[in-house]
């Protein structure tokens, strides 16, 4: 901590706070474009940071992470699709708010409490990084596998209609991730045509499963002026009230900001994760859970402050035991090792200078990404006055872009473009496409640690014992059936408050 606040002025020279602004700034703007990941910016901005000063260069790194979690809500709250996974839970209620007139509030909440979340996540990362790093180090395959269970349960309850349809649609993700080669057997599995023999990746199944069923939706109102167009616009004279709104949600905060720095010293997890357990959480404690999906402030404040919450904590494995947290924060290890920083307690004895540096600029990144997102979020009412005939072509081409350049192959191309029509079917039943993601993120987390643990389990303890025993296994087992138990009281109870209003409607 002391040495925290003594290299802190060090983030402050001129050049450091240019650099900090350059990356916090265009981070809003690659994180706003559906398909450029937080993993994918940083990727490309690594080579760039070969020939600079190694603080610098982290620097650089580290705003564009904290700006690209944050500003991929831009882009999920005004056309309804995801700019990065970790963004998935903010469209539940960021898109209907901004359909009510309310996108800039939308906007105004997500940046508020992403830098609530993002700063308590800090807080974490400077207060607490060696003892958390030994509880990450203590997660192996049996406890990642019952957290992917965990964050299976909350399925249920993305489905803003019913908890059926957001299972089935949960259950559709689960079979979509075991598409293409088994990584025990090496076996195709589910290939019926060549292009899934690489199985299906998830910013392919992102992008098609939340932005061409709005292309399709966009298409089918073309010639006349639709009502998103028409409630999308400015609000003046927001500002106070809205933070003010926000930081009386101590509860959603709380809950957001401690989910997500829990789940992000979880090596693997990432923000997807993070916001989707947050949204459900908050909205099983709200004492109007059925309002969440609706346009509810606490659904986009949940989300946010989770997932920027993770990004501190994410990198407690990486500095400390060479471990990232995230896939961000792997290739954040890439940065730190061509600068011949190596993870470890060395790093913070031998590099203090710039390991402190480093984590007193991402405190200030998520100062100038809240400062930055809101000033952005003033004029964002523009972004749906483009006409329905350009916005198709700027999300058709923006989508094929992203999903073409994660592993330069036009076969998830086709994927995408498969996915996102079987979407815009699902959809005109109720189905939503968040149970689907969440299922296809976690489908490959549960199988391949389920894969590693009963190889561990053969040699040792039994599969049972290795899975069912343990006081972190019990205690996120338990977690489930709470989980579960709750999703179904729930359902009940909203059953019985339905019933109740038609019977009292008929009554009249």
């Amino acid at each position: 901590m002391v040495e925290f606040f003594q290299f802190f002025p060090n983030a402050l020279t001129p050049m450091n706070l240019v650099v900090l602004v350059l990356g916090v700034v265009g981070g809003l703007f690659l994180g706003a474009t559906p398909g450029l990941s937080p993993t994918m910016a940083v990727a490309l901005l690594v080579p760039f940071t070969f020939h600079m000063d190694p603080a610098t260069g982290l620097i650089l790194l580290g705003a564009v992470y904290t700006a690209t979690v944050a500003g991929g809500a831009i882009s999920a709250i005004l056309i309804n699709i995801p700019g990065a996974p970790a963004n998935i839970a903010t469209l539940l209620d960021g898109h209907p708010m901004a359909k009510q007139g309310h996108s800039q509030k939308a906007l105004y909440f997500c940046f508020i409490s992403s830098l609530v979340g993002g700063l308590f996540g800090m807080v974490v990362m400077i207060l607490f990084t060696p003892p958390l790093a030994q509880i990450a180090l203590k997660f192996g395959p049996s406890e990642m596998f019952w957290i992917a269970i965990f964050g299976i349960t909350v399925m249920a309850g993305l489905a803003s209609g019913s908890i059926l349809k957001g299972l089935i649609g949960g259950m559709f993700g689960l079979l979509v991730s075991t598409i293409g080669l088994s990584p025990m057997l090496g076996t195709p599995r589910f290939v019926f045509h060549e292009v899934l023999t690489g199985g299906v990746a998830i910013v392919p199944a992102l992008i098609g499963l939340f932005a061409i069923p709005q292309v399709f939706s966009l298409m089918e109102s073309i010639g006349r002026e639709t009502e998103s167009n028409v409630d999308f616009k400015p609000e003046k004279g927001i500002v106070f009230s809205t933070i003010i709104e926000n930081l009386k949600m101590v509860k959603t905060l709380s809950i957001g900001s401690v989910v997500g720095s829990l789940i992000g010293i979880i090596p693997g997890a990432g923000g997807q994760v993070a916001g989707l357990i947050s949204y459900d959480q908050v909205r099983k404690f709200s004492k109007n859970p059925e309002s969440f999906g609706k346009g509810n402030p606490e659904g986009v404040a949940a989300a946010e402050s989770a997932n920027n919450a993770m990004v501190g904590p994410s990198l407690i494995p990486l500095l400390t035991l060479s471990v990232p947290g995230s896939p961000t924060a792997a290739v954040l290890l890439g940065g730190l090792l061509i600068h011949g920083l190596f993870p470890g307690p060395d790093l913070f004895r031998n590099n203090a200078e710039v390991t402190y540096t480093f984590i007193a600029s991402l405190v200030l990144a998520q100062i100038a990404m809240c400062i930055f997102g809101m000033l952005m979020s003033r004029y964002s009412y523009s972004v749906m006055r483009v006409p329905n005939l350009e916005m198709i072509a700027a999300v058709t081409i923006l989508a094929v872009f992203g999903t073409y350049s994660v592993q330069n192959s036009f076969d998830d191309v086709i994927v995408m473009f498969g996915l996102g029509t079987l979407m815009y079917i699902g959809r005109k039943v109720g189905f939503s496409g968040a149970p689907v993601v969440l299922g296809i993120i976690l489908g490959v987390i549960a199988e391949d640690n389920f894969l590693k643990g009963k190889l561990i389990a053969e040699t040792d303890v039994g599969v049972f014992n290795y899975f069912f025993t343990g006081s972190l296994n019990i205690t996120i087992i338990a977690l489930c059936v709470a989980s579960v138990a709750y999703s179904v009281y729930a359902e009940i109870r909203q059953y019985k408050k339905a019933k109740l209003k038609a019977s009292e409607e008929s009554a009249k």
